[in-house]
C-alpha cells in the first residue's frame, strides 16, 4: 500500500476547519444591541438596568482597560426554528485561543437572574432545546474589558496592570451577537473528528490503529457532501462509528477526570475582578451540570464561595443544589489556595480551619484532601497540618515545572518533618486546565511514573482564570474517550473516589521525605517585600491580639472577647496569602491594595490589643508602666520607654512585668567603631561592613570575611521576572563599600549603635543602624532603604568561620535542614531557598544564626580557604526590582530589621526569632495581676497560639509544637482553674483526653516537630 498519510491528514484538516466548523451554527439572526459604559468601578445590576443605553453596532471598539460595559441585547427566535436547538452566540472580540486573561461577560435576564457567562472559548447561552419559535429574548450583559497582561508572553513592562496607569483606549472590538441554530449533528461530527484526529497523530507511526483511524477519516471525507454539510453529517458519522466504538485495551491507563476551574483569587487582575470571575465561571458550571448528569466539578477556596454567597445569591443557590446532587464537589479545605512556603505555621492551620469549617457549615461536607495544584513549592510541615485537619490526601501538579530535575513519582506517600505521611498525587497530565486533547492523553500515559504499580491518574479539566470552567465540548471528549482503543480510559468522578481507588491498588507506593521544592519561581521568596512584610507583621499581630484578648477575657470582668473582629481580620490575612499575592507575582493594582489592607489590619489589631491590655489594667490611666511579652519565651532585654529611653527588663513568657528597670549583666561600651557588651565585641570597618564579630564567651572570631556585606546583583531572569531568579545573577555584581558616613549614634550603658549610610545605583540610599544591647549577643541591623533600582537584587552576606555540612531554616512548626554542598543536581538546584524567621549554621559545639523580621529568600554556600578552614556564608535576599508584571515592583521605601546571633543553638535561634518579630509592648496597665494564661516548662515545647475556642464556649485553646527537632517533655500550667483538657484536631474537635495531674497541670510529651492542640475547660463559668 502506498503511503498516503500526508494527503489524508491535510485533506481532513482543511475540510474540518473550512467546511465543518463553520456549519455548526447553520442559521442566525442578529440581536439588536445597545450599550452603556459604567463610570469607574462595577455597579449593581439594578443601577445598570436603569441606565440610559445607546445603539451599538458590531465591529465597534469598546471597553477601556478594567472598564465595565453593559450591553442590552434584544431579539426574537424565528417561528420556523421551532423544534431546533437555539442559542445566543456572543463574541466580545476575543483574541486568539487563550481561554482567560481577557474580556468576559455575565449574561442576565432582565429581572437580574444570572444565566451564563461568555468567555473566550465558551461563546454560547442556551435559549431553547428545543425552541418553540417566536420567543422574545431580552438580555442584560455585564462585560468586563480586562486587559491581557499576558500578551506576547510578558514581552515587556506594561502600564495596564493598574487602573491608575492603564489609560482609557478601548481594548476590544465586538464581533458577534446573534441568535443561532446549533446543528447538533454537525457539532457532534466536529467533536468526533477532533478526538480521532488527535488520537491518530499521537499514536506511533507503525501502530495499526493509527492507520485504521486515518483510512476511516479518508472514507468519512468521501461521505461528506461539501455543498450540504448539515444534510450529510449523519452519514459521515456512521462511517466513523466503528473506529469510535472499538474498545480500549484491558491494560489501558485510566484517567479520572474531574471538572475544575482554577481561578486565581488575584493575579493579573484585582480582587474585585475575581469576585466577578467566580460568578461567571460558577454560572457556567451549574448550567453545564444541568445539561450533563455525569459531570462532576471540584472547586476549592472557601473565600470564593463566600464572595458568590454575598454578591450573587441566585448563583449561590444553584451551587447548593448542585452540591446536593453530588455534581459539585467542594475540595481543598482551605480559605484560599495559599502559597506553600511563606505563610506561617499558624496561618496555614487557620487556612485549613476556616476552609474546612465553611464547607461543613454551608454544605454539610467535610473535605478529605488538600487541593493545591498551583503553588511555588510545598513546605514539609504540610503532611502533619493536613492530617491534623482531617485530610487523607494531597494534590498538586506544580512540581512538574521543575527546571532541572524530574520528580520521580506521581503517586506516593509524602512524609513531613515530624514523620507524618499523607497519600499524594501529581497528575501526570501536567496541567490543571486539561481538555482531554490527544496530546494530553499521550502525555499523561507517557509521563506516569508508577507503571506496574498503579494504573490510574487524575486530570482536572476546564478553563480557569476567567476561561469559564469546563465546557460541553470537553465533556463530549470525555464521553468519547471513556473506552476508546489507543487511548487511556477516561472516567469522570469525584477526587475522593480517585484517591480511594489509587490508594487501594497501590499499597506500597514510594515515599518522598521532606519539602516539595519547586526548581523554579525562587524569587517569589523576595519580590514585593512590602507585601511580605505586611503578612509577617499581620501574623504576629494576630498572635498578640489573641493572647492578650484571651488574658483579658479570663481576668477582666467587663471585657468581651472580639470573636467576630478576629475572625474577619484572620480571613483578610488568609486571603492575601493567596499564591500570587503573597509571593509578589501579581499586577501593581493587587499589591497596592494589599499594602493598604495590611495597614488597615495592623491598625485594627493595634486597637484590639490596646483595648485588651487596657482592660487588664482596669481601664485606668496614669499608673506605672508595664511590659507585655507576647513571645513564648522568657525575655531579659532592653526596651524603650514611651520617652525613648532604654530600660533593661525581665518579663515572663506570654506574660507581663512592671517597667522598673533591672540591672543588666554588663554595660555596653563604645570605642570608636567598636561595640562591646561583655558577650560579643563588634568592630565596624571604614567601609561600613563588619570587620570582626568576636564571641567573648567562646573566645573565637565569628566572621571569616567582611560581615553584612551588601552586594547589588544584576537580576534579569530568562522569563517570569517577578517569579524567577536564575543562577546567572551571581555572575555580575557590585559590592557597596563606599559609605557616605559611618557614625556613632547611641552610646549608652544599655545600647550602643553605629549608623552607616550609603548611596548607590540609580539614586538609591540605604541607612543601617548596627545595634548591640546589654545582656544580648544579638547584633541588629535596623535597615531603611529608599530603592530606585531596576532588575537588581540586593543581598546581605555573613561569611562565618564555621564548617557547616548543612543549614537549618525555620519553616512552619519546625525547621528543615538543607546541604550546604552541591554534590547532586538536586542540591545545586536549591541555589535560592525559603525560610521564615531564622537560618542557622553550625559545627559541633558552635553555631550562628541569622534572624529577620520580614524576608524569606536566602542562600547558603561554603568554600574552603587557603588556611584550610571553611567559610559558610549565609546571604539574605533583601529587595528585588523586577518590572513584569508590575513595572514599579518594590520601588520606594523599605524598613526592616535582621540580626546576627553568634554562639547560637537551634533553641536560641527559635527564641530570638520570636523576639525580633514580637517586640515587647510597654503599656499603662500597672494594676493587673493577671498571670500568663499558660506557661510551659520543658526545652523544645513552644506555644504557638493562645485563643478562646471558636465555638464561643469560653474554653481556652493552646497550640504547641516541638521546635528543636528532638523529643521533648514538659508541664503546662494555666493561669486559671482547670476543669479538664482535651487533645483536639485543628478544628478544635476532641481526639482524646489530655493527661491532667492532681495539681491541675497538663503533661506534654512531644515527638520531634509534633504539633499539639489542647482545649482547656475552665473550672468555673465566671471570670
Amino acid at each position: 500500500m502506498h503511503d498516503e498519510r500526508r494527503r489524508i491528514e491535510e485533506r481532513v484538516e482543511r475540510v474540518h476547519n473550512q467546511r465543518i466548523k463553520p456549519a455548526i451554527y447553520a442559521a442566525s439572526v442578529p440581536f439588536e444591541v445597545e450599550a452603556w459604559q459604567a463610570p469607574g468601578e462595577p455597579v449593581p445590576f439594578a443601577e445598570a438596568a436603569a441606565a440610559a443605553y445607546e445603539p451599538f453596532a458590531m465591529d465597534t471598539p469598546w471597553g477601556p482597560p478594567w472598564g465595565t460595559t453593559w450591553f442590552r441585547m434584544r431579539g426574537q427566535v424565528p417561528a420556523e426554528w421551532a423544534g431546533k436547538r437555539v442559542e445566543a452566540v456572543i463574541d466580545l472580540g476575543f483574541v486568539g485561543d487563550w481561554p482567560g486573561n481577557q474580556a468576559e461577560a455575565l449574561v442576565h435576564r432582565t429581572d437580574g437572574t444570572p444565566l451564563k457567562a461568555v468567555n473566550p472559548l465558551n461563546h454560547y447561552v442556551p435559549i431553547g432545546n428545543p425552541a418553540t419559535g417566536g420567543e422574545s429574548i431580552d438580555y442584560l450583559v455585564e462585560a468586563a474589558s480586562n486587559p491581557d497582561i499576558l500578551a506576547n508572553d510578558f514581552a515587556g513592562p506594561t502600564p495596564l496592570g493598574d487602573v491608575l496607569t492603564a489609560g482609557d483606549r478601548p481594548l476590544y472590538t465586538f464581533r458577534r451577537a446573534d441568535i443561532a441554530v446549533l446543528d447538533e449533528e454537525v457539532w457532534h461530527l466536529d467533536l468526533d473528528l477532533q478526538v480521532l484526529r488527535e488520537l491518530m497523530v499521537h499514536l506511533g507511526e507503525h501502530e495499526p490503529r493509527r492507520h485504521e483511524i486515518m483510512h476511516a477519516l479518508d472514507r468519512a471525507m468521501d461521505a461528506l457532501d461539501l455543498d450540504d454539510v448539515s444534510g450529510s453529517a449523519a452519514a459521515v458519522r456512521e462511517v466513523l462509528a466503528p473506529v469510535l466504538a472499538s474498545p480500549a485495551h484491558a491494560s489501558a491507563h485510566t484517567i479520572s477526570g474531574v471538572g475544575h476551574a482554577h481561578i486565581d483569587s488575584a493575579w493579573l487582575w484585582p480582587i474585585r475582578e475575581t469576585k466577578r470571575k467566580t460568578s461567571r465561571t460558577f454560572s457556567n458550571v451549574t448550567s453545564l451540570a444541568e445539561e450533563y448528569d455525569d459531570f462532576i466539578f471540584a472547586c476549592s477556596q472557601a473565600q470564593q464561595y463566600e464572595w458568590v454567597r454575598d454578591n450573587y445569591p441566585q448563583v449561590w443557590a444553584r451551587i447548593q443544589e448542585s452540591v446536593k446532587k453530588g455534581q459539585w464537589a467542594p475540595v481543598g479545605g482551605m480559605w484560599v489556595e495559599s502559597d506553600g512556603n511563606l505563610p506561617g505555621g499558624e496561618a496555614i492551620a487557620r487556612q485549613l480551619v476556616h476552609g474546612k469549617r465553611f464547607f461543613i457549615e454551608h454544605f454539610g461536607i467535610e473535605t478529605k484532601g488538600v487541593w493545591l495544584p498551583d503553588s511555588f513549592g510545598y513546605n514539609a510541615a504540610y503532611p502533619q497540618l493536613a492530617k491534623l485537619a482531617g485530610n487523607d490526601w494531597f494534590l498538586t501538579q506544580k512540581i512538574s515545572w521543575n527546571q532541572t530535575n524530574k520528580f520521580p513519582h506521581h503517586t506516593f506517600w509524602w512524609e513531613g518533618i515530624d514523620g507524618t505521611r499523607i497519600f499524594t498525587h501529581f497528575p501526570p497530565v501536567d496541567t490543571y486546565n486539561a481538555r482531554f486533547s490527544g496530546e494530553e492523553m499521550d502525555r499523561a500515559v507517557r509521563n506516569y511514573s508508577e507503571k506496574g504499580g498503579g494504573t490510574r491518574s487524575l486530570a482536572p479539566f476546564g478553563w480557569g482564570d476567567g476561561g469559564g470552567g469546563p465546557t460541553r465540548e470537553i465533556m463530549e471528549r470525555a464521553r468519547r474517550l471513556a473506552d476508546l482503543e489507543g487511548s487511556p480510559k477516561v472516567v469522570v468522578e469525584h477526587p475522593d473516589t480517585f484517591f480511594a481507588k489509587a490508594r487501594a491498588e497501590y499499597q506500597d507506593a514510594p515515599v518522598w521525605v521532606g519539602e516539595l521544592y519547586l526548581e523554579l519561581h525562587r524569587a517569589t521568596y523576595t519580590t514585593q517585600a512590602r507585601t511580605k512584610q505586611g503578612n509577617r507583621r499581620s501574623e504576629h499581630k494576630l498572635r498578640e491580639a489573641e493572647l492578650w484578648a484571651t488574658t483579658a477575657a479570663l481576668h477582666a470582668p467587663d471585657y468581651a472577647y472580639p470573636y467576630a473582629k478576629l475572625d474577619r481580620l484572620w480571613k483578610t490575612v488568609l486571603l492575601h496569602q493567596f499564591h500570587d499575592i503573597l509571593p509578589g507575582s501579581s499586577i501593581a493594582w493587587v499589591h497596592r491594595e494589599a499594602e493598604a489592607e495590611y495597614a488597615r489590619v495592623a491598625e485594627e489589631l493595634e486597637v484590639l490589643t490596646a483595648e485588651a491590655v487596657a482592660a487588664l489594667g482596669g481601664g485606668r490611666q496614669g499608673g506605672a508602666l508595664r511590659v507585655f511579652n507576647t513571645s513564648p519565651f522568657r525575655r531579659a532585654e532592653v526596651v524603650r520607654t514611651p520617652q525613648g529611653a532604654p530600660a533593661y527588663v525581665e518579663v515572663p513568657a506570654s506574660g507581663s512585668a512592671p517597667l522598673t528597670g533591672a540591672e543588666p549583666p554588663r554595660p555596653v561600651t563604645v570605642s570608636g567603631r567598636v561595640l562591646d557588651n561583655g558577650l560579643v565585641r563588634v568592630q565596624v570597618a571604614e567601609d561600613g561592613t563588619l570587620s570582626s564579630v568576636f564571641d567573648l564567651r567562646a573566645n573565637r572570631e565569628v566572621l571569616a570575611d567582611q560581615g553584612n556585606l551588601l552586594r547589588l546583583h544584576t537580576d534579569l531572569p530568562n522569563y517570569w521576572d517577578a517569579w524567577d531568579i536564575d543562577k546567572h545573577y551571581r555572575n555580575r555584581y557590585t559590592d557597596l563599600l563606599e559609605p557616605d558616613a559611618v557614625t556613632v549614634v547611641e552610646e549608652d550603658p544599655l545600647v550602643g549603635a553605629i549608623r552607616v549610610t550609603r548611596s548607590f545605583g540609580k539614586g538609591s540610599t540605604i541607612t543601617q543602624t548596627i545595634t548591640l544591647r546589654a545582656g544580648s549577643p544579638r547584633v541588629d541591623f535596623e535597615t531603611d532603604i529608599d530603592w530606585h533600582e531596576a532588575e537588581k537584587i540586593l543581598k546581605a552576606a555573613f561569611p562565618v568561620d564555621v564548617r557547616a555540612p548543612h543549614s537549618s531554616a525555620e519553616i512552619q512548626f519546625g525547621h528543615i535542614q538543607r546541604p550546604t554542598h552541591t554534590n547532586t543536581s538536586w542540591e545545586a538546584a536549591r541555589f535560592e531557598v525559603s525560610g521564615h524567621r531564622w537560618v542557622h549554621i553550625g559545627e559541633p559545639g558552635y553555631g550562628v544564626a541569622v534572624i529577620n523580621d520580614s524576608t524569606y529568600g536566602h542562600d547558603v554556600s561554603r568554600t574552603v580557604r587557603e588556611d584550610g578552614g571553611t567559610t559558610t556564608t549565609v546571604r539574605l535576599s533583601l529587595v528585588r526590582a523586577p518590572r513584569i508584571p508590575d513595572p514599579e515592583a518594590d520601588q520606594g521605601r523599605h524598613r526592616f530589621s535582621y540580626a546576627l546571633l553568634p554562639g547560637a543553638s537551634i533553641e536560641d535561634a527559635v527564641a530570638e526569632g520570636y523576639s525580633l518579630n514580637l517586640p515587647l509592648r510597654v503599656a499603662d496597665a500597672a494594676d493587673t495581676t493577671a498571670e500568663p494564661v499558660v506557661s510551659v516548662d520543658g526545652a523544645g515545647v513552644t506555644v504557638e497560639a493562645v485563643k478562646l475556642a471558636d465555638d464561643e464556649s469560653g474554653d481556652v485553646v493552646v497550640r504547641l509544637y516541638e521546635s528543636s527537632g528532638g523529643r521533648s517533655t514538659g508541664t503546662l500550667r494555666t493561669g486559671f482553674p482547670l476543669a479538664g483538657a482535651q487533645v483536639t484536631d485543628l478544628l478544635e474537635r476532641p481526639l482524646e483526653p489530655a493527661v491532667v495531674g492532681e495539681d491541675g497541670t497538663v503533661a506534654v510529651v512531644l515527638r520531634p516537630f509534633q504539633i499539639l492542640t489542647l482545649r482547656l475547660e475552665r473550672a468555673a463559668t465566671g471570670r
